[in-house]
């Protein structure tokens, strides 16, 4: 696995991997300061021009999904060439996409509270429609690798995870008592090694595990989604990228080539900035 060199690394030895934070407190972090430096290895390879673009996912082969102003899906491959579109047959907003399964695509339309999966040729496998199953709104939703849906249930606010097949939820975790009287603002929810982390941008990272036990919180405000590299977790905030490594609670921050960057993919040999006008792709 190729590496990205980091501007800054703690060196403090970190807490247990196991420890465990109250909702009401933070998981330990160790991180330093890093310096105002430019990105090291960071070579721009293709600039893609797209309206506005939105939601985006990396799948496994590194290949990148990003919604445009239309919320049409487009597929492009590691280095940045175009290789499918999707446009919808009903116009509604997309709030994620989820590419990491190894045969689906999951888009999620949060206006119209409709899931369609997609092959990876973008062409429709099936569309669920949530109002069917859930008496409330769903505000995120994602899914999981035995082909359940996990969804947050902004009505009520419990996470949930809903088997089709079974035409039933077959789990169910009230955040009441974890969100206390905060206002949450969730944004993003995503499985990934055996966990799921829900993204409330007002509050932090929010960590269950995939029974939809809590484990901790992740004290990372600001962030609007989570993206996944190996072992560490990674967001975009003001002062660059940061990268926080699930098992030794260390992070570490790196500048970005430019500034404007709605949201940064990050794949095994190439990384993809989000701008306002478009999409570009660097080579690490």
């Amino acid at each position: 696995m190729l590496s990205i060199p980091s501007l800054a690394v703690a060196q403090t030895t970190a807490p247990a991997a196991g420890s465990v934070a109250p909702a009401g407190q933070a998981a330990p972090v160790v991180s330093a300061p890093a310096p105002k430096a430019a990105p090291v290895g960071w070579e721009l390879v293709r600039t893609v021009k797209l309206a506005r673009p939105g939601a985006a996912s990396l799948d496994r082969r590194g290949n990148v999904y990003v919604t445009d102003a239309q919320n049409n899906l487009h597929q492009y491959s590691p280095d940045g060439q175009a290789l499918n579109t999707y446009s919808p047959t009903l116009p509604g907003h997309t709030m994620q996409v989820e590419a990491w399964n190894t045969a689906k695509v999951l888009v999620f339309y949060d206006d119209r509270q409709q899931i369609v999966l997609l092959d990876r040729f973008l062409a429709p496998i099936s569309e669920l429609t949530l109002s069917d199953y859930l008496d409330g709104q769903a505000r995120v939703a994602t899914l999981a690798p035995d082909d359940r849906y996990w969804l947050l249930n902004e009505s009520d606010l419990t996470l949930r995870q809903l088997d089709v097949v079974q035409k039933r939820f077959t789990i169910t975790t009230p955040l009441d008592l974890l969100i206390g009287r905060t206002r949450p603002d969730f944004r993003f929810l995503r499985e990934y090694q055996n966990n799921l982390y829900l993204v409330d941008y007002n509050g932090g990272v929010y960590v269950f595990d995939n029974l939809g036990n809590y484990r901790k919180k992740l004290p990372f405000r600001g962030a609007s989604v989570v993206g996944f590299r190996g072992d560490e977790l990674y967001y975009t905030a003001a002062d660059g990228l940061h990268f926080f490594h699930l098992y030794n609670l260390t992070e570490r921050l790196e500048a970005l080539p430019v500034t404007g960057a709605t949201q940064v993919l990050v794949g095994e040999q190439y990384a993809y900035l989000l701008l306002p006008e478009g999409l570009q792709v660097y080579k690490l």
